[in-house]
């Protein structure tokens, strides 16, 4: 059975009679002049019609394209050396098995457990509110829609209406609600949809729920199995599904900024530019490989520095047409500039990937400083709540407390710790070897001290082995992050600022009047910008599954670069590009995507 014909115009000096491609259900039949020239089955013919295509068998059909008259000659060798090449590249590509396809929006070729029935669950929080909004997806919601609101007719689609909701069974009215109805694809999971914004009342919404679950073919929604749906359908990538987990637990305005921009497909975008990079080179080494069983050229291209790029194809001035996949407008001589160039930006990624989750998760910002510093009021002060316990005796804090604070729109993990100095007693002992240890995980250090007793021995102490040494570059070229802040600064005479001559940069504050308050938070919102990254400047990678996969995508860029063979270099391209397609969403392992699906809540 005929499914469909594309024609493909013939390359330059060659015959303008047209080379039909018709594709049927198990074979392509090349049909030209009346000759039909059969080729094996393929399982990716949408893909193969999108280019010009010849058969390693059409010998008679390439030297009729290489010369009008049907002479054969070196230039009707070149064109069918040239044509038998790409072929063989296009079956390779659409039937390889290393040949991962890109999530995209026609489809992730995941199919969600389950997905043939109707769910249903409710999308807004849990407890009384204004509205509740209760949502199905799922071949049966236009039917659920129907039971609910009998005798009326499906509202107009994504237009709200307000209906009498009646329970289907007994007919007794529930409520009096807004409804809509989004027949799919267009909508959020790409099934058909209905929403219904109820009271949101208890008794309302345990009404409605039980309603729909008296309807046949409607059962719950399980944790993200909305969202799952979505990304099956391809209305969502892998990317942009965390980016809308990330957006729903976001707490911060940078995390919230973040997240937005990864829901967007920025970060998808990202990667499915770098693997249409690792595509187009990847095409032409198999091209090579393809061209070098005639020509011999595979010795001549790895000597070229040991890349497959230095090499420039001779078509004997027979220019091919355009093709979709294979772009020989990418020139040979520049292919291996542009990997280059993606191993860099890979590269830069992941050294800046510890960023990204610390946006996430949040940045360590550790409080230290010798006794009675007036640690623990400033951590009360940034986090706006008694987290500490405030006491005028020295060594009150013991042990090492934590709390989730919003710094300047910024997350960050707040520690308070015990006084630096030699230990009283066993337990204090243990607090400064807990508060020492914190130190050296901390990515950012709050070293407070007295500003009235900045010459006592605790003091000068600190200064000498905290302060001084994190303001000392490592080995590696960086150094720990540290503010220094001065407390109890309305203890200090009027109109003092020679407070110690050799005192490094340091922020004067009143945890008691509230005095510097907004200097140090412009200081820490720059300190922790730097530390988590400006989701305005591009994507972030938030998460240890992104560094994973860059990561072993930039070691198989090392072995193409290392490679002294075009198969080894082939399939170290083929690894590359494998690990993006992991990234955005192609080929996940179901168990990964159990983990990130379960995120989520159930009405999402």
């Amino acid at each position: 059975m005929l499914l469909e014909e594309h024609h493909f115009t013939a390359p330059q000096r060659a015959s303008p009679r047209l080379l039909s491609l018709s594709l049927a259900s198990r074979s392509e039949d090349l049909q030209w002049m009346g000759g039909t020239f059969s080729t094996g089955p393929n399982d990716n013919r949408e893909l193969l019609s999108t280019l010009p295509v010849t058969p390693r068998s059409g010998r008679n059909l390439l030297r009729g394209l290489a010369d009008p008259r049907g002479r054969v000659g070196r230039r009707g060798a070149d064109c069918e050396s040239m044509w038998r090449g790409l072929w063989t590249l296009v079956s390779r590509a659409a039937r390889g098995p290393h040949s991962p396809r890109l999530c995209t929006r026609q489809g992730s070729g995941y199919r969600a457990p389950g997905s043939g029935a109707t769910i249903f669950a409710l999308s807004s929080g849990q407890g009384r509110c204004g509205i509740a909004v209760i949502r199905t997806s799922g071949p049966a919601s236009g039917h659920a829609l129907q039971s609910l609101t009998a005798p009326r007719d499906l509202p107009p689609a994504r237009k709200a209406c307000l209906r009498l909701l009646s329970d289907p069974r007994s007919r007794e009215p529930l409520d009096r609600a807004l409804v809509l109805w989004f027949p799919g694809p267009q909508s959020f999971t790409g099934e058909d949809c209905a929403e219904f914004h109820v009271h949101g009342g208890p008794a309302v919404v345990s009404g409605v729920l039980q309603a729909l679950g008296s309807v046949p073919g409607l059962r719950p929604a399980e944790a993200g199995e909305f969202t799952r749906r979505a990304f099956a359908h391809g209305k969502l990538s892998l990317t942009e599904v965390e980016g809308l987990a990330d957006l729903i637990h976001a707490e911060t305005e940078a995390q919230r900024r973040q997240a937005l921009r990864q829901l967007d497909g920025e970060l998808g975008d990202l990667c499915r530019g770098w693997a249409e990079t690792l595509t187009k080179a990847l095409a032409h080494v198999e091209a090579y490989i393809d061209f070098s069983e005639d020509d011999n050229l595979e010795e001549g291209v790895l000597d070229q520095g040991g890349s497959p790029w230095g090499w420039e194809a001779e078509t004997s001035g027979i220019q091919p047409p355009q093709v979709l996949l294979l772009s020989l407008s990418f020139p040979p001589s520049t292919a291996d500039s542009e990997v280059r160039k993606l191993e860099v930006a890979l590269g830069v990624h992941l050294r800046d990937a510890r960023r990204g989750q610390r946006l996430r998760s949040g940045a360590h910002v550790v409080v230290a400083g010798p006794p009675n510093a007036g640690k623990s009021s400033l951590v009360n002060l940034l986090s706006r709540k008694p987290v500490s316990i405030v006491s005028p005796e020295p060594g009150t804090t013991r042990d090492v407390l934590e709390t989730p604070v919003d710094l300047a729109g910024f997350p960050a993990l707040l520690s308070d710790t015990a006084g630096l100095r030699e230990g009283v007693g066993p337990v204090e002992q243990e607090g400064v070897r807990r508060a020492q240890k914190r130190l050296e995980q901390a990515d950012l250090i709050l070293a407070v001290l007295d500003a009235s007793d900045l010459a006592s021995p605790a003091s000068c102490n600190f200064l000498d082995t905290v302060v001084i040494p994190a303001g000392a570059r490592n080995p590696n070229g960086s150094r720990q992050r540290l503010l220094l802040v001065l407390n109890k600064s309305d203890l200090l005479p009027a109109g003092r600022s020679d407070l110690h001559p050799d005192l490094p940069s340091h922020l004067l504050l009143s945890c008691l009047t509230g005095e510097g308050l907004d200097g140090l938070l412009e200081a820490l919102k720059k300190e922790l910008a730097a530390l988590c990254g400006d989701p305005s400047t591009g994507p972030l990678m938030t998460r240890s599954r992104y560094q994973h996969h860059l990561q072993g995508c930039l070691d198989a860029l090392g072995q193409y670069k290392q490679a002294k063979d075009l198969a080894l270099a082939a399939e170290a391209l083929r690894v590359a590009r494998g690990h993006l397609s992991h990234l955005t969403g192609g080929g996940g392992t179901e168990e990964i995507l159990d983990i990130i699906f379960r995120d989520f809540c159930v009405g999402k």
